[in-house]
């Protein structure tokens, strides 16, 4: 049997796996922490243990809790969605600089030709440390387009252009 962590840190994965070599059990092989365009905290040393400890990451919230499906966008407040109903979920997603690289992210797709969601999650499938995409959907149409846009591959040149969004937005919802 297997297990993992969940919203932990480097030093906690370390002391977790620590413990487990101290009392000869089997440590954790993986951990399940927000990852995303908008939410890269994992990139730090996080990503270095990951590697160190040969383990692998379950990103929850790849779309940023839906900011990234962009229906959000010039402040909309669509029907029924999360933001909308609860006021005070995802206060770190909220902030300016979230909107101006969604913004930027949504440039990108559009002048890519993919969708804002191939992009959100095309990126998080190209990380070496990726066990799995946790997505999350309410209705058909969106576990569709979220399958889709996992399954998708970015090209080159597109994740070229990613990563000079990300040197104006390096981690914009930390």
């Amino acid at each position: 049997r297997h297990y993992g962590l969940s919203n932990e840190t480097a030093w906690g994965v370390c002391e977790f796996r620590r413990a487990a070599r101290e009392l000869g059990v089997p440590g954790p092989v993986t951990i399940q922490n927000s990852y995303s365009l908008l939410s890269r905290n994992v990139d730090n040393d996080l990503a270095e243990t990951l590697f160190r400890e040969n383990m692998s990451l379950l990103a929850y919230s790849p779309l940023a809790a839906g900011i990234l499906s962009g229906k959000y966008m010039g402040g909309a407040k669509p029907e029924g969605a999360r933001f909308t109903l609860f006021d005070s979920l995802g206060i770190r997603f909220r902030k300016p600089m979230v909107s101006e690289a969604v913004d930027a992210y949504s440039t990108l797709a559009k002048r890519r030709g993919v969708t804002l969601v191939q992009l959100a999650l095309g990126y998080v499938a190209t990380r070496w440390f990726l066990g799995a995409s946790i997505i999350g959907a309410t209705s058909m149409a969106q576990l569709e387009e979220d399958i889709a846009g996992a399954l998708f591959a970015l090209d080159a040149q597109t994740l070229d252009e990613i990563r000079q969004i990300q040197l104006r937005y390096p981690n914009p919802a930390a």
